[in-house]
């Protein structure tokens, strides 16, 4: 058995059960059932069992019939769908989660739009989350002029608990944006240039002997470096040696430094922002492949755009200083990180991004044939997982707490884009591997009906 349940609009707080039936909705009188709502069509959409699936089917209605977020033409609901169809909102529950296991190969989904642990504060601040998204923006746009879509990546690594390279030309703000959004978010920062002479102890610290005051003995004293922090701007990664660069792959993975034979743990949150410059290789030293996969988004800064840039020259030649407020506690973006974990994933989004990660490699057999002829590496399985993180971050975002395959194509440039190595023949063509993810996008298909037979 299912049942919708309906959350919005002049019937919340009601609960229709399914029958084995047809179902058509609009707003004659001769619908199975009549929704009262002027931006309804006459015969807008129709609620029927396929295979063993409650499906839905738009009736080429006039404002079209929507499934989280995204409009559709017909869909296998999935347990906890959400379903829009002008200002009616509604939940679509299996009421008998035995019911799609024994009349199909699809497995059941969880029972409750939440996972268990969620408490009414973690949904609070999620319903509170796209205020608290605007308000950081406003406060960022203080010092920042333009770059939204660079912040938006940002904010979505952070809160999913992953590490970022910003990627742009010199004079682009990077540093300064990173600074700013420290101060937003209330994290104590730290920046390191990165130089050829650089040691992994002036990252990490180390241990000096000094004299005990009480006892006159010579001891060993760690004086910690500059990844002690909570926001740590790794700046020019790619001009120190591959020694140094590793200093920080125990901390962004496990989140604690050693030092001797001591550990020492890292203050959370903990975030690496790591710049690097596209020009000007001479003398640089690439991030291995084992190091670029720890960083869960890769992010293209851009120049502004015209009008930005008009403005930028503007503000910043005046003898003026504005200084952003404090919009988010490091508490909150605590809690968040916990949130974001929190977030259930439907199967469906979950095939997709499998299958989107996959078609990236040239070895697998169902690839595009693109992938095959301009890629050599695709990606791993932790391009899943970041696929995943980063599709639920952008969710709680924009105040959601449901994950459709909008938000995994929304993260799969930043999250794949460096996962993916060309080949010469795609060098010698002048593709990149964002024009490879592009392609990627247009060619695999979401999963239909079929994928659960």
């Amino acid at each position: 058995m299912a049942k919708i349940i309906f959350t919005d609009g002049p019937y919340a707080g009601k609960e229709l059960e399914l029958q084995d039936k047809d179902i058509v909705m609009g707003r004659r009188d001769d619908c199975d059932l009549m929704l009262d709502d002027d931006l309804t069509s006459s015969h807008h959409a129709r609620l029927h069992i396929e295979n063993g699936n409650w499906k839905l089917t738009d009736l080429n209605s006039t404002n079209g019939t929507v499934v989280n977020t995204e409009k559709i033409n017909s869909v296998v609901l999935h347990d906890n769908d959400v379903i829009q169809i002008g200002h009616i909102h509604a939940t679509f529950t299996l009421t008998d989660k035995h019911e799609v296991t024994e009349k199909s190969n699809k497995p059941a989904a969880a029972s409750s739009p939440v996972s268990p642990g969620t408490t009414d504060e973690d949904l609070a601040i999620v319903d509170k989350m796209q205020e608290y998204t605007d308000l950081i923006r406003h406060e960022v746009a203080k010092v920042i002029i333009g770059q939204q879509e660079v912040l938006n990546q940002v904010l979505m690594c952070m809160i999913a608990n992953g590490h970022a390279l910003l990627i742009g030309m010199p004079g682009m703000a990077k540093t300064l944006m990173v600074s700013t959004i420290a101060k937003v978010l209330d994290l104590k920062f730290k920046r390191i240039q990165f130089t050829p002479d650089l040691m992994p102890t002036d990252i990490t610290g180390t241990d000096v002997l000094e004299t005990n005051k009480e006892t006159n003995e010579k001891e060993f004293k760690f004086v910690q470096g500059p990844i002690f922090c909570n926001l740590l701007l790794a700046d020019e990664i790619n001009r120190t040696p591959p020694k140094t660069q590793a200093a920080l792959l125990e901390a962004m993975q496990e989140k604690r430094v050693t030092a001797g034979s001591n550990t020492y743990t890292l203050d959370a949150p903990f975030f690496v922002l790591a710049t690097q410059n596209p020009i000007e290789q001479e003398g640089t030293y690439p991030l291995p492949e084992a190091q670029m996969d720890r960083f869960m988004f890769n992010i293209w800064v851009d120049y502004p755009l015209e009008h930005e840039e008009e403005e930028i020259v503007t503000v910043t030649t005046v003898n003026q200083s504005i200084q952003p407020e404090k919009a988010l506690s490091k508490e909150k973006v605590l809690q968040l990180q916990q949130v974001v974990r929190k977030i259930p994933v439907s199967e469906h989004v979950i095939k997709y991004s499998i299958r989107l990660v996959r078609a990236s490699r040239p070895g697998n057999e169902k690839s595009p044939d693109f992938i095959k002829e301009y890629v050599s590496v695709g990606a791993g399985p932790r391009a899943g997982q970041y696929l995943i993180m980063a599709a639920k971050a952008r969710a709680v975002l924009e105040g959601r707490i449901h994950v459709s395959c909008n938000d995994i194509k929304n993260a799969a440039i930043p999250v794949m884009r460096h996962r993916m190595y060309t080949n010469f023949a795609a060098d010698s063509e002048g593709l990149t591997s964002m024009d490879l993810v592009k392609k990627l996008l247009d060619a695999v298909e979401e999963p239909s009906e079929d994928d659960y037979k």
